[in-house]
């Protein structure tokens, strides 16, 4: 599989695959590139409506060239740990985000929660936050009211005193449950459109098939949480446990 920045004449590709409809699984398979990239790439560049290949390669090349001119980083910033690649930390990082904001996330929004996800701790403070992504104060304060709106991040206080801002290992349940209910919400919609549209109907019967689908498709959801909820509460083996 090749390695390296993506050249011009494959931003062309990704952007008639982008304007042909392909999933960005097919696009990669093409290209012999992994998925993530080809994901970062659009979402990164406007998004699958406004992905132009020569804008796109421009940005790059522009980003490139200022991170080579940027200032080097506060040397008080954390060392990896655990002997990291920080480069392939840094790259994961933004896989990451991108793939929160493919699915309808905020990018600010989606930095925060990858940020304090790929962090061993599972929190951090606000000062810890504008430090790592290097933004203001405002918009770490903004992401958070947000995700903790929706159940992804709880605050807490440590010893210092100092607030904190935690994932734990229940917020992707709660997420999943919170799915679970916004879908049950649309089939009560749903079905109360087949008593308005008169039972029988054209339009009627196809309510009632979307409310048949997705209360399914909710008590699924509910149902695969509970059951694989243990499994968010694994601890890592350590190099002890995998001795024999």
């Amino acid at each position: 599989m090749p390695g390296g920045r993506l050249t011009q004449q494959e931003r062309q590709q990704i952007a008639l695959g982008v304007a042909d409809g392909l999933a960005y699984a097919e696009i990669a398979r093409r290209l012999d590139r992994p998925t993530s990239t080809i994901t970062r790439e659009v979402m990164r560049n406007g998004g699958p409506t406004a992905y132009r290949a020569d804008l796109a390669h421009r940005a790059t090349e522009h980003r490139a060239h200022r991170r080579r001119q940027a200032a080097p980083r506060d040397p008080k910033a954390p060392a990896q740990a655990y002997g990291r690649d920080a480069e392939a930390v840094r790259a994961y990082e933004e896989t990451f985000t991108t793939v929160l904001m493919a699915s309808g996330m905020s990018k600010m929004m989606s930095r925060v929660l990858a940020c304090l996800c790929i962090s061993d701790t599972g929190s951090l403070t606000a000062s810890e936050l504008v430090q790592r992504l290097q933004v203001s104060a405002a918009s770490v304060s903004k992401a958070i009211a947000f995700l903790e709106s929706q159940g992804l991040v709880r605050r807490e206080r440590d010893e210092r005193r100092r607030e904190r801002y935690v994932v734990d290992d229940d917020i992707w349940y709660q997420s999943m449950m919170a799915s679970a209910r916004s879908t049950a919400q649309l089939v009560d919609v749903a079905r109360q459109g087949v008593g308005v549209l008169g039972p029988g109907t054209p339009a009627a019967a196809r309510l009632e098939n979307i409310a048949r689908f997705l209360d399914f498709v909710s008590e699924s959801i509910a149902r695969a949480a509970d059951q694989a909820r243990e499994v968010l509460h694994t601890k890592p083996e350590t190099a002890s446990d995998s001795t024999v």
